[in-house]
C-alpha cells in the first residue's frame, strides 16, 4: 500500500515548493505516516485474529474441570458448547450501528477491552452465574470484531483484500489451535489452577487492545480510507459516487442469503467437529491422547490453508470450484470415520482440516460480494449473525442423535449431508455480482447504498 502512495504522491506535476527554511524531510512526511498506519493496522488485525478463538477452545481444553470447580451440570456443561454461536448471532447484529457511530477501529478496540476482562473476571466469578455471564462479555467482544475484521481489510486493503483476509485468517486457526494445544501445558506449569489457565489468556487480548487504541484515536486513518476505493473504481471504468444516505436492504440479495446459509453450514460443521470429532475417535478405540492429537491436526490444517485459499479466490470471479473440492474433502473425511474410523484416522483428520477451510473463504467472499465498506459492513453482519444462528442446533443435535441411536452413524449420515447443501449455497454465493446491484434492481431506486462506514 504504501509504494503505491508513495508512486501518487510523487508522480503529482508542478509540487508546490517548500516554504523557505522547511526541511526536505517534510514533504515526505504524510507518505511516512500512511505507511506507518498501515504497518500498525496490519499488527492490530493479526493481534485481533489471534484473540477471536481462544476464549472458546481455551475452556474446552479444562471444561472438566470447570464443570467440577463450579458444580455444572452435565445440561449446562453441553449447552456451553451452542452459546458462542448465540453471543455471535445475538451482538453480531449491532456492529453495523456502533460502526457508523463510532467507527470500525474505536468499535474493535473496545471489543478487544471486553475480551480482555471477560476472561479476566470469569475464572473468578465464584459461581456458574458469573461464568457465563464473564464469558458472554468475552463473546460479545468477539462478535463485534468477527463483523467488522472483514470490513477493517476492505476499508484500508482494497485491492489485497485475498492476501490480508488470508493473513486475518491464519492468525485465527493459529490462535485457536495454540489456545488449544498450549492451555493444559500452562496450567500445569502454573500451579495446577483452572482458573489460572483460563485467566491467563487476557493477557493476550490486553496486547491487542494498544494498537486499536492508537487507530481508535487516529480518526484520519477513517477519512483517508476513500481515496484507494476511487481511484480502483476509476480503474474498473465506475465512477466514485457519494453514498446515499437510505440503508441497504440486503434481505433483497439472493446473494446476501445464499452467503448467510453458507456461512451457517460451514460454522455447524465446525462447532461439531471442534465439540464431538475426539469423542468420536475414541469411541472407535483410538486413545485418548492420539484423539486430542488428531483433532489439533485438523485445527492445525486451517493455518496456512486459510492464508492460501483466500489468495486464490481473491484471483477468481467465481468461487464456486473452491467451494466444491472443500466440500467433496468434507464427504470423503465422513465416510472414512464411518467405514474405518481407527484405520485411517490421520486421512481423516486432515481431510476434515481441509473441509472447514470454508470459513475463510466465507469471509474472503463478505469482501467481494459488496462494492462499499458500508455494504461490507452490513453482508459481514448479516452474514455472521445469520450463520451462526443456523449453526446453533447443529452441535446439540448430534448429541441427542448418538444418545437415541447409541452410535455414530446417523450422527455422521448427518454431517455428510449437511455437505451438499453447503456446496449449493456456497456456489450461488461465490458468483460473480454485487449486493449492492442485486437490491437495486429489487427495489426502488435510491434505497441501494448503505451509509455510515462507506469506502
Amino acid at each position: 500500500m504504501a509504494p503505491e502512495e508513495t508512486r501518487t504522491t510523487t508522480s503529482a506535476p508542478n509540487p508546490a515548493p517548500a516554504p523557505a527554511g522547511a526541511p526536505a524531510a517534510d514533504a515526505h512526511r504524510p507518505t511516512a505516516a500512511r505507511a506507518w498506519r498501515t504497518r500498525l493496522v496490519v499488527v492490530g488485525i493479526v493481534l485481533a485474529a489471534l484473540n477471536l478463538r481462544p476464549a472458546i477452545t481455551s475452556l474446552g481444553a479444562l471444561l472438566e474441570e470447570v464443570r467440577d470447580g463450579l458444580g455444572m451440570s452435565g445440561g449446562v456443561a453441553g449447552l456451553l458448547t451452542s452459546v458462542p454461536p448465540l453471543c455471535f448471532a445475538v451482538f453480531g447484529v449491532t456492529a453495523p450501528r456502533l460502526a457508523r457511530r463510532f467507527g470500525p477501529g474505536a468499535v474493535v478496540c473496545a471489543g478487544m477491552v471486553a475480551i480482555t476482562a471477560g476472561l479476566l473476571v470469569r475464572p473468578y466469578a465464584g459461581g456458574t452465574a458469573g461464568f457465563l455471564a464473564a464469558s458472554a462479555l468475552a463473546l460479545m467482544g468477539i462478535a463485534v470484531s468477527n463483523v467488522l475484521m472483514p470490513v477493517i481489510v476492505k476499508r484500508h486493503f482494497p485491492d489485497r483484500v485475498g492476501s490480508m483476509t488470508g493473513l486475518y485468517s491464519m492468525a485465527l486457526a493459529l490462535g485457536t489451535s495454540l489456545a488449544a494445544a498450549a492451555t493444559v501445558p500452562m496450567t500445569d506449569s502454573l500451579g495446577g489452577s483452572w482458573q489460572t489457565g483460563l485467566a491467563v489468556w487476557a493477557g493476550l487480548a490486553g496486547v491487542a487492545v494498544l494498537p486499536w487504541l492508537l487507530l481508535a484515536r487516529d480518526r484520519g486513518a477513517e477519512s483517508a480510507a476513500p481515496e484507494r476505493p476511487q481511484r480502483q473504481a476509476a480503474t474498473e471504468g465506475r465512477t466514485a459516487r457519494a453514498e446515499p444516505s437510505a440503508p441497504l436492504r440486503i434481505t433483497r440479495s439472493r446473494t446476501a442469503w445464499a452467503l448467510a446459509v453458507f456461512f451457517g453450514l460451514q460454522a455447524t460443521a465446525a462447532y461439531i467437529t471442534m465439540g464431538w470429532m475426539a469423542q468420536i475417535f475414541r469411541d472407535a478405540g483410538v486413545a485418548a491422547g492420539t484423539a486430542g492429537l488428531l483433532l489439533a491436526v485438523t485445527m492445525v490444517m486451517g493455518v496456512p490453508l486459510a492464508f492460501l485459499i483466500p489468495r486464490v479466490a481473491a484471483r477468481l470471479p467465481r468461487q464456486g470450484p473452491i467451494v466444491v473440492v472443500l466440500g467433496v474433502c468434507g464427504l470423503v473425511g465422513y465416510a472414512g470415520m464411518y467405514l474405518a474410523p481407527a484405520a485411517g484416522a490421520w486421512a481423516w483428520a486432515l481431510l476434515l482440516g481441509v473441509s472447514n477451510c470454508a470459513f475463510p473463504l466465507a469471509l474472503t467472499m463478505v469482501g467481494m460480494r459488496a462494492r462499499t465498506g458500508a455494504g461490507v459492513v452490513q453482508l459481514s453482519a448479516f452474514a455472521q449473525s445469520t450463520g451462526y444462528l443456523i449453526s446453533i442446533p447443529g452441535p446439540l443435535l448430534v448429541g441427542v442423535l448418538y444418545e437415541a441411536t447409541g452410535g455414530w452413524g446417523v450422527p455422521l449420515a448427518l454431517m455428510a449431508a449437511l455437505m451438499v447443501p453447503q456446496m449449493v449455497v456456497g456456489v450461488l454465493a461465490g458468483r460473480d455480482r454485487t449486493i449492492e446491484d442485486e437490491a437495486a434492481a429489487r427495489g426502488p431506486r435510491g434505497t441501494d447504498r448503505a451509509h455510515g462506514v462507506g469506502d
